[in-house]
């Protein structure tokens, strides 16, 4: 019998997904991606495979799970098998540089930012920027790793050539212009099946730590923004958002094969948008989804369950 494959690294981020499964009886398996073998003389199974790899893995001690996930993938589209989120999906997840070129190339804006590999390189490129203040972030990141805020480059000296460094994973240090907001917080743009689900909106007066999870939490209550909380609730779904922007996510979501996604977009001072992460290992936060009502994990097992039956009866049995 033909079932949904979740390819994944993190059980607390994919119990939420097999509960929806199970409430809808649609058949699954786990595939945990941190370990194992493919035979590459073989088939894969029938089946819809869908990848929740993320670009965080290695925060968990699972360090080489995407370069596996990577492989698994490229078996599974040589032999036709029905991929959601694959080999293209997984590359954006682990590059924001490729992030920011395949947004552009869809018309949307992201901040000003330079990649530099090597602490002399930070240093130049900060310089390069000329823009105070700015921050620096992982280019390979995840749960805002790397992300600091900087308001002189004697500041970022002191860090760099310091003991408090963080070393991306992939080498690459990304110098940012920093978005000063009008009000602490971001908008999250949730996708299923390549269309707008929800905005949620996200206060990030506690910092950069944004994962919606309920299984995160802010571990640094360092605030790089230096801004006060609004107070209410972290997460908080909108339920009249409808924004121009939403037509531009969907179409850069198309051109890169990816059916589900977080985008997230904060606004400056004068109401200019960017654009500055892209999740294709989205969460959802279960405060927010029961107060508005709307449930993320939900239509994304229902889509899963829809892919899985659309299939010709010769690859469904």
């Amino acid at each position: 019998m033909s079932k949904i494959y979740i390819l994944h690294e993190n059980e607390e981020w994919t119990d939420h997904l097999t509960k929806r499964l199970e409430e809808l009886h649609l058949p699954y398996e786990c595939w945990h991606l941190d370990h194992g073998s493919i035979d590459l003389t073989k088939e894969p199974p029938q089946g819809v495979f869908y990848n929740r790899m993320s670009a965080s893995s290695h925060t968990r001690d699972h360090r080489f799970a995407p370069e596996f996930t990577k492989a698994v993938l490229s078996w599974l589209e040589r032999h036709g098998r029905t991929v959601v989120n694959g080999s293209r999906a997984l590359s954006l997840e682990l590059s924001k540089v490729e992030q920011y070129m395949n947004l552009n190339q869809s018309g949307v804006t992201t901040p000003k930012t330079i990649a530099a590999l090597g602490k002399d390189e930070i240093v130049k490129a900060a310089k390069q920027l000329n823009l105070f203040p700015f921050i620096t972030k992982h280019n390979r990141a995840g749960k805002g790793q790397g992300v600091q805020l900087f308001h002189s480059i004697q500041a970022l000296e002191k860090y760099v050539y310091g003991k408090n460094f963080e070393e991306p994973v992939d080498g690459i240090t990304l110098i940012q212009q920093y978005i000063d907001a009008p009000k602490p917080y971001i908008i999250r743009h949730e996708f299923v099946g390549g269309k707008f689900l929800y905005a949620v909106k996200v206060d990030t007066s506690e910092g950069f730590e944004l994962c919606p999870a309920d299984a995160c939490s802010i571990e640094d209550q360092y605030c790089p923004t230096g801004a006060e909380s609004q107070g209410g609730a972290k997460f908080e779904i909108l339920t009249e958002y409808h924004d121009p922007i939403i037509e531009y996510y969907e179409q850069f979501l198309k051109a890169n094969s990816i059916e589900v996604a977080g985008i997230e977009a904060i606004q400056d001072q004068n109401g200019q948008v960017y654009t500055y992460d892209v999740n294709t290992n989205t969460n959802y936060n279960t405060d927010a989804e029961q107060e508005a009502n709307i449930y993320g994990m939900l239509q994304l097992a229902k889509y899963l369950g829809n892919q899985l039956y659309q299939k010709s009866p010769h690859q469904a049995s």
